[in-house]
């Protein structure tokens, strides 16, 4: 070792989780239909963003950007083509949710219960508001507020809804 090198020490091993084939296409699908029907039939369920919610857990726990952007575009832009928003904006929103959210992953470990809640109510603030500063940029709607109320209860909401979820998908995990 030259007197120039800086030792770090090793790095901390991350694992990076693999599914068993069909896991994440029937996954976003199911997520897909339920947010397409839930809504219209359940006046409630206006709070619940599930393709968000299968968009972060795949992007944490796959942990490559590359894969956890691309996700969250493809999950964003069919739910575009499933409700009644302009094309692109939760297409927008997902893939930058997908993008941090793995890059977040890759750098710490996402596995405790109170660190996914956390991360699955911060998550839902930031896609609101990159939608709705989309949806303000873009289309110069002034409709859509960053933060309210019922933006605040849905965000506890998926987080607490997340405690349930993660664990159920963790299931489907390959073992090692």
């Amino acid at each position: 070792m030259q007197s120039t090198d800086i030792y770090i020490g090793p790095e901390p091993h991350i694992e990076v989780h693999k599914y068993y084939s069909g896991v994440v296409p029937v996954t976003v699908l199911v997520a897909l239909l339920l947010q397409a029907f839930f809504p219209v039939h359940f006046r409630w369920a206006s709070y619940i963003e599930l393709p968000l919610l299968v968009t972060l857990y795949f992007a944490l726990s796959k942990r490559s950007p590359s894969s956890g952007l691309l996700l969250g575009m493809v999950v964003g832009l069919l739910q575009d083509s499933l409700s009644r928003t302009p094309l692109g904006l939760y297409g927008i929103a997902k893939t930058l949710v997908g993008f941090f959210g793995s890059s977040l992953g890759a750098r710490i470990d996402v596995e405790h219960p109170v660190f996914r809640f956390v991360l699955a109510g911060i998550f839902y603030l930031f896609h609101h508001a990159v939608f709705a500063l989309t949806s303000q940029v873009l289309l110069a709607q002034r409709n859509e507020p960053y933060m309210n109320g019922p933006i605040l209860v849905g965000s506890v909401v998926n987080a607490t809804i997340a405690i349930g979820l993660f664990p159920l998908l963790d299931r489907f995990r390959k073992r090692s």
